[in-house]
């Protein structure tokens, strides 16, 4: 053997004589001698007898490296004083089944959670579990399908990770959906409509470009003085819930209010008694939009046809006529919450919101699903018609804001800035600014033209509403431009000013012209979820979570 795989005995230090006591237990010892390999592995030194039976005698046996027995007769030492074998194995595979558990995205939303379950095939809610445990068992159901795929554990991170944590990298796929025969027409048709009110539009306002920079000052400030004299005027609790949604009938003398508990008053101006209460929907309200030039004196929109539009968050979206309480047709295709609904320009179409992350369009004399629009990746709150009626806005809780042609179905802007949930928008008489109102507070002002922002408010604690005035002398509605003494073109009313309300429980009016504050008016005990100003500016009206609308305006009962 090499030398250096041999052992060596080590030779213990000289012992010094003592006198040993005797006992009559004690004998004769041979001294213990220890060999060690090389390599670190200890081998006792085997004692043998000596031939006389004195037992002094020793020899070395060292054991090589290769002759070491293995031992392959023990328990697992995790298992435990007691614990048999199989059960150690089983405790083992329950902790790796936790650390992969562990390891799986899932939502934080009880909604989203309920959802998965049920997908799943697995009971939605266990006796005395909450929203923790619910999301725990289906972490652990996740699991077991990642093990029994192989250990992929893709099903569970590809469709449980939120929104928000998706990968920002990953490149926006567009895509077109072939749409049917009657998208075409309607495409046509808005198109006819709309171009030559951009034309009457865009006259207009080269003819006012032409008024004098002082002239228009003035003007402005006329109005900001008349509006700064608005306050409380009246308020009546509009049902057993609070009001999720107001708006005024085109000719301001009627109230339509919405609450949470699936009904819709009518209300009259300015006395707010009940005229009439609507009922058809189940859940809370979430958008009304009045038919346009509904109740206007010489209108040719009868009584009996459509008058009126609802969306409630059972996912349906109902049509009133003024003459029963009960809706004269019914829009079905949301599978959730409707948000808001908008009338098109023309009262041909009508859009719908919704929850479901799609707005749709719809014909409103066959009640046919024209378009189901994509593009948003969370629910869609809030859509309005530019007044031409050829663009669309759209936002919801995914933050970002789409600009689309009705005409082509194109994208015609993204409305990215806004670091919350985007709850209101509307367009401005101009035809190309629209605004956003946001939870982080902010009111933004978008310019189709530039494709960019073009100013912003930092109005509310939260906005939950906005309404930017349009009146009468709205050129889009074939308003003939006024001249004064002079002979010079008076300015229009349209588009001077904003109302907002928000979670602050305050409405404010804003300036169009810098973005300042006119006025606030607060009244509300509550949050305040909607409002609305009449075309004559003469009325305000807001409602919120403390079961009130209420309506400002000023003491003389005269507009601006």
């Amino acid at each position: 053997m090499h030398p250096s795989r041999m052992a060596y005995v080590e030779e213990p230090e000289p012992e010094v004589s003592r006198p040993l006591q005797k006992s009559p237990m004690s004998t004769p010892q041979a001294p213990k001698r220890y060999s060690y390999d090389r390599r670190g592995v200890s081998a006792c030194a085997r004692r043998k007898p000596a031939a006389d039976g004195s037992g002094d005698n020793f020899q070395d046996t060292g054991i090589d490296l290769t002759n070491v027995p293995l031992d392959n007769d023990y328990d697992m030492p995790s298992a435990g004083p007691g614990l048999a074998p199989e059960r150690a194995s089983a405790f083992q595979s329950q902790i790796d089944r936790r650390k992969k558990a562990a390891a799986i995205a899932v939502p934080t939303d009880d909604k989203r959670v309920r959802e998965r379950l049920r997908q799943l095939g697995e009971p939605v809610t266990e006796f005395g579990e909450g929203p923790g445990d619910r999301r725990d068992r289906l972490r652990e159901l996740l699991a077991d399908l990642a093990r029994e795929d192989g250990g992929q554990d893709g099903e569970g991170d590809s469709k449980m990770v939120d929104a928000g944590d998706e990968d920002d990298d990953a490149p926006d796929e567009e895509f077109y959906t072939k749409g049917i025969p009657e998208l075409v027409v309607a495409r046509k048709a808005i198109a006819r409509y709309s171009l030559p009110r951009a034309r009457s539009r865009l006259a207009s306002q080269k003819a006012e470009s032409t008024i004098p920079l002082r002239t228009h000052v003035k003007f402005r400030k006329e109005i900001k003085a008349k509006l700064e004299k608005f306050e409380l005027q009246g308020s009546q609790t509009a049902g057993d819930r609070p009001v999720s949604i107001t708006r005024f009938a085109p000719n301001g003398e009627i109230i339509a209010a919405g609450n949470w508990g699936g009904g819709i008053k009518l209300l009259n101006v300015p006395d707010l008694n009940e005229i009439k209460t609507l009922r058809g929907h189940t859940d809370r309200i979430g958008g009304i939009s009045w038919f346009p030039d509904a109740t206007l004196p010489g209108t040719t929109v009868s009584e009996n046809s459509i008058n009126l539009a609802s969306g409630g968050a059972e996912g349906k979206v109902h049509l009133w006529s003024m003459t029963q309480d009960t809706p004269i047709s019914t829009l079905e295709g949301h599978n959730q919450r409707v948000c808001r609904v908008e009338f098109h320009p023309s009262g041909k179409f009508l859009a719908s919101a919704s929850e479901d992350t799609t707005w749709r369009l719809w014909d409103v004399e066959t009640t046919t699903e024209l378009l189901l629009q994509e593009g948003h990746s969370r629910g869609v709150f809030a859509i309005a018609f530019n007044t031409d009626g050829s663009l669309l806005a759209s936002a919801g809780t995914d933050s970002i804001g789409r600009i689309w042609d009705l005409r082509t179905g194109r994208t015609v802007m993204i409305l990215e800035g806004h670091i919350k949930p985007i709850y209101a928008l509307d367009w401005g008489v101009d035809g190309h600014r629209v605004l956003s109102g946001s939870e982080d507070g902010w009111i933004k002002c978008w310019d189709v033209r530039k494709v960019q922002p073009s100013g912003g408010i930092g109005a509310h604690k939260m906005v939950s509403d906005l309404r930017w005035f349009k009146g009468n002398d709205d050129p889009a509605r074939g308003f003939i431009p006024q001249l004064d003494e002079q002979g010079t073109q008076i300015p229009k009313k349209s588009g001077t000013f904003v109302v907002s309300s928000g979670f602050d429980k305050t409405v404010k009016i804003f300036s169009a012209d810098d973005w300042s504050q006119v006025q606030s008016l607060t009244g509300h005990t509550g949050n305040i979820h909607s409002v609305d100003v009449t075309r004559d500016a003469k009325w305000i009206v807001s409602g919120g979570y403390d079961r009130t609308v209420k309506l400002w305006g000023r003491n003389d009962g005269e507009g601006i």
